[in-house]
Parts: structure tokens; sequence; C-alpha cells
């Protein structure tokens, strides 16, 4: 209802003012300013340090951290590629993670194609073994 009185009331009023050429000249002049503002006499046009270096700094800034000092964690990829390739006698390969709460779900992995295959959670690789026979 409070919209309904509200929207009738808007369409009766009519803005002739809005319109005209003498208030669209007068709003933009207000938005554009004629000449740039002066400056101030307190503030400078450029900022200028107050005491400039002469000689720019030379050396370190800050002290470097010696690397050959500092702990050396052992790559996980160096820790994987030391693990043997696990042989398999079947076509597929089953990693169970280690098992516990820290392993990772048991994945079967496909060995068709040749050479070593990794899980793709832990990176232990897994092979077919080479077959020397057929002897079903």
């Amino acid at each position: 209802m409070f919209s309904s009185n509200l929207t009738r009331r808007l369409t009766k009023v009519r803005f002739p003012a809005f319109s005209s050429p003498s208030y669209q000249s007068s709003a933009l002049s207000t938005l554009l300013p004629s000449a740039p503002p002066a400056e101030s006499p307190k503030t400078p046009s450029t900022t200028v340090a107050k005491n400039p270096l002469t000689v720019p700094l030379v050396g370190p800034r800050f002290e470097q951290t010696a690397m050959e000092l500092q702990p050396n964690p052992v790559n996980a990829m160096d820790l994987i590629n030391q693990e043997p390739i696990r042989l398999v006698d079947g076509r597929k390969a089953v990693c169970d993670g280690g098992g516990g709460p820290l392993g990772h779900p048991k994945i079967y992995i496909n060995l068709d194609r040749p050479g070593p295959r990794p899980c793709g959670y832990c990176g232990l690789q897994f092979e077919q073994a080479p077959h020397h026979g057929h002897g079903h």
C-alpha cells in the first residue's frame, strides 16, 4: 500500500528544470573546474628529501643468511628414488600406502605397459617381473 501511494506521487511530479539547457550547462560547469586549484605555499610541487644522499648506499642493506650453515632437509624425491623398484608376478600391483592412519587408500596399478609404474599417492614404483617363458 505504501509503495503504490509513493509511485502515484512520483508519477505526478515533473522535473522540467532538469531537462532545460541552462541546467545542463550549469551542472557541467560545477563538475568541470575552469582553472586548476592554486597550490598551497607550504606544499612543494615535488617531493624532496630533507637529507638527500650524495652517494648511493654501497654494500648489503641487510644481513644475508648463510645457507651452508642452515640445516638441509632431505628431498622427498631423492628418498623415493632410493627405494628399489618392486617386481610383481601378476599384471596388477597393489599399493596400500603402508597402512594405518598415516597411509593412503589402497590402489591397484596396471602393469601391462613395459617399465616401472609409480603409485600416484606415495611414488613407490612397481614393475611386472620379466617372463622367461609362458608356462601356464
